[in-house]
């Protein structure tokens, strides 16, 4: 059993077709679900990527951290201190 070039070759039936709701070839036959709108749930799959990789790349730069406070900042603190 290879997992290689000589498994390769016998790749010949489709995994997916087109899809009855949305018409795109996305309808995975053995799932019977399609990738593009989620048929055949019953709301259809929508999905905002722009927003969520904002939010995300925001994030990242920060480490992920969550549960937090931040440090208060050096000026705040010296003019807490001062009065």
């Amino acid at each position: 059993m290879t997992k290689g070039t000589s498994s390769f070759g016998k790749r010949r039936s489709k995994t997916h077709t087109l899809c009855r709701r949305c018409g795109s070839k996305a309808y995975h036959l053995q799932k019977s679900t399609c990738g593009k709108c989620g048929y055949p749930a019953k709301h259809k799959r929508k999905y905002n990527w722009s927003a969520k990789l904002k939010i995300v790349y925001r994030r990242l730069r920060h480490g992920f951290r969550e549960g937090t406070t931040p440090k208060p900042k050096r000026a705040a603190v010296a003019a807490s201190s001062l009065s």
